[in-house]
């Protein structure tokens, strides 16, 4: 016996293995008649390509997630996202030529000294990986285990950054989890912007972010 395939891919990722038709012989005689014809099997493979729109004033920054260098990450933000957690949150920190950073709920009140200092209640363990700190690079913020500690640190639960130009001496240092593919000249725009002591926007640029899995 002997059985005939017919496979096929599509762009959505989905496979269908046909089985065509079963033959049945004995040795020394020809083939006989196939013996039955099978339905057709289809099986999906999900693509999963996670991905992110945070909106301004300036425009829509669109991220791109890395579920394979900082699942734990990606899934976080994912989460918060759908929650609202980052609505009406501030980029609450600008450095030129190097980072904007934001996701920090305490950037909602009107006490600027406490920008930067807040979060969900939780940390994350890091998560490194050879992903670079590229321009438009996202990666994320952190913050001392304790408040006695200076070297010690976890990844904060909801703060995050995104550079501004090739950053390589953060590479294996902070856990980068995606990247802007589409709003680079926003977060340039946000850049630009003055700044006080505390290198906090004078203008305060809120976000909405959605996701789609």
């Amino acid at each position: 016996m002997y059985v005939e395939f017919a496979t096929r891919w599509s762009d959505s990722m989905a496979m269908s293995r046909e089985i065509l038709r079963i033959h049945q012989y004995k040795p020394g005689l020809p083939p006989a008649r196939p013996a039955c014809y099978i339905r057709r099997v289809t099986m999906e493979f999900k693509k999963i390509d996670p991905r992110a729109t945070i909106t301004t004033k300036f425009g829509e920054i669109k991220i791109r997630f890395y579920p394979d260098a900082a699942p734990r990450h990606v899934e976080n933000f994912m989460n918060l996202a759908k929650m609202g957690f980052f609505d009406g949150t501030t980029f609450h920190r600008i450095v030129p030529g190097f980072v904007i950073q934001g996701g920090d709920p305490l950037s909602k009140t009107a006490d600027r000294r406490s920008h930067g200092s807040g979060g969900p209640g939780y940390w994350l363990n890091p998560e490194l990986s050879d992903r670079p700190h590229k321009r438009g690079a996202v990666s994320m913020a952190k913050t001392p285990r304790d408040g006695s500690s200076t070297r010690d640190f976890n990844d904060n639960g909801s703060q995050f950054f995104i550079c501004l130009d090739d950053n390589s001496g953060l590479d294996r240092r902070y856990s980068v989890f995606g990247e802007v593919f589409r709003g680079l000249d926003v977060i340039d725009k946000i850049a630009a912007l003055p700044r006080d002591e505390f290198d906090n926007p004078l203008e305060a640029v809120t976000m909405t972010v959605t996701v789609k899995d």
